[in-house]
């Protein structure tokens, strides 16, 4: 997969439709909830196979810390590492702006994928927009 930082008007509107396909569709997350004010000011990624755009996230630098977000690969691609390397991706954004931690909040049902990757949970069981989620932290 060939991952990108989102430079374009085309792009973010792939990154768009992807997160809409995964969190609205899929998982009944209210639009309005996943399209949020934080957009505009988040740095977007975009993951192609074969120039089809297959997966996307964004990240926010926050405080002393990167923080990962809304990372989702369309449903027929998954299990093949491509989240994996958005991840690695955005680490390496948040590295390269100088930091040295990264945050996200996970849905509980991938909490195992992200500690395979080195992210420890911080936080107990919370919902966001409905589903439950954890707060989980890895050192860079």
């Amino acid at each position: 997969m060939n991952v990108q930082i989102v430079n374009s008007d085309k792009q973010l509107e792939q990154a768009y439709h992807i997160r809409m396909v995964v969190f609205v569709e899929e998982q009944n997350v209210p639009p309005e909830e996943e399209l949020d004010a934080y957009d505009k000011d988040a740095i977007h990624f975009i993951g192609y196979k074969e120039d089809v755009p297959i997966a996307a996230s964004r990240l926010r630098l926050v405080d002393d810390y990167g923080k990962l977000e809304r990372i989702c690969v369309l449903k027929e691609h998954r299990g093949k590492s491509f989240g994996k390397q958005m991840i690695e991706n955005m680490e390496k954004i948040i590295i390269q702006k100088g930091y040295k931690k990264a945050k996200l909040n996970a849905q509980t049902h991938a909490e195992n994928f992200y500690q395979q990757l080195g992210y420890e949970t911080v936080s107990a069981v919370f919902l966001d927009a409905g589903i439950p989620h954890v707060t989980m932290i890895k050192q860079l």
